[in-house]
Parts: structure tokens; sequence; C-alpha cells
């Protein structure tokens, strides 16, 4: 990549970074995956999550948060926590899920909420974005204990900037 006078390349660091905008389980269990494996294999590990993808985080026995009938309505389509968490596709009135953590059981393969704990236990940040619970009228206290501080996008991007790898899931 060519670079303008007086520039210098970023230094790449052995850190994964992963933007979490979806809510899914089919979206939040690749997400905690690689997190905690590329922190169990020495790397720098991040996941901001914004958007939906900040409703895996909220605490399970939190429900309808926010200030306004709006928020409120946000809330209340969304589950909340990972343990709730919906299929992006074939949902099957509610028996997807349920079957794809049978299946995870049955191979051994830890669920999402584990895998977000283990993931504190490694070291792994799990940062907040502060407009998304801005815009959803989520407070800190509603979120899981033990996250980063909130952060904005200019600061998630400095974040990604040194990161060897970084995804958007």
């Amino acid at each position: 990549e060519a670079l303008e006078a007086g520039q210098s390349p970023v230094k790449k660091k052995n850190k994964l970074t992963i933007s979490a905008w979806g809510g899914d389980l089919d979206r939040i269990w690749p997400t905690t995956i690689l997190a905690t494996t590329a922190a169990a294999s020495g790397m720098e590990s991040s996941v901001f999550f914004t958007f939906w993808g900040l409703f895996a985080i909220v605490k399970p026995g939190v429900r309808i948060t926010g200030d306004n009938w709006m928020q409120k309505m946000m809330s209340a389509m969304n589950p909340g926590s990972a343990q709730k968490a919906k299929l992006s596709r074939y949902h099957f009135a509610g028996a997807g899920p349920t079957m794809f953590k049978k299946l995870a059981d049955d191979h051994q393969v830890a669920k999402p909420e584990e895998l977000i704990a283990t993931a504190q236990d490694l070291g792994v940040r799990l940062i907040p974005c502060q407009m998304t619970m801005d815009l959803l009228g989520l407070k800190h206290e509603d979120l899981l204990d033990g996250l980063e501080d909130p952060i904005g996008a200019a600061t998630a991007i400095a974040e990604m900037r040194d990161a060897a790898v970084s995804l958007f899931i």
C-alpha cells in the first residue's frame, strides 16, 4: 500500500478485534468462539458489541429497558442476553435454538453465555458501544459485570487499526 510523505506504516499486533453487530445465536456463537480461541492461543483479543450485538451482553434477568416507548419496544422485541438469542434463520417457531443447543451439547461445544464467561477469564476485552447504549436506552447496570467501559466508533476504529485480524460479525 502506498504511503503519503511523512506517513509511517501501522505496525500490526498479534491481535484480533471483532465488531459484533448481530445479536442472533448464529452470530454470537462464532464471535465468542473466535475471541476465546484467539485469547487462548496468545493473541490479544477484543470484541466491540454494537447495535443488536449489544443484546448478547445484557444481563439475563434484564428485559425491558429504555426511557421512552420506542426504546422499550426495541428491548421487548430483542430477547436480551446470549442465553435467549434466536437463530437468524430456521427459527422453527422457537424450536431452532433449542435444537442447535442440543446439537452443541451432543458435540461438547460450549454455549455463548459460557464462552462469554470464558472470554472474561482469558482477558478478552468485551467492549459495549456507547452510542448504541444511548440509542436503545441501555444503562451500564443492564449489562454483564466485568465489561470494559463503553466506547464510541472512533475509539473502536483506533482499537482495530493495529490488529492483525479484524472481523465484522
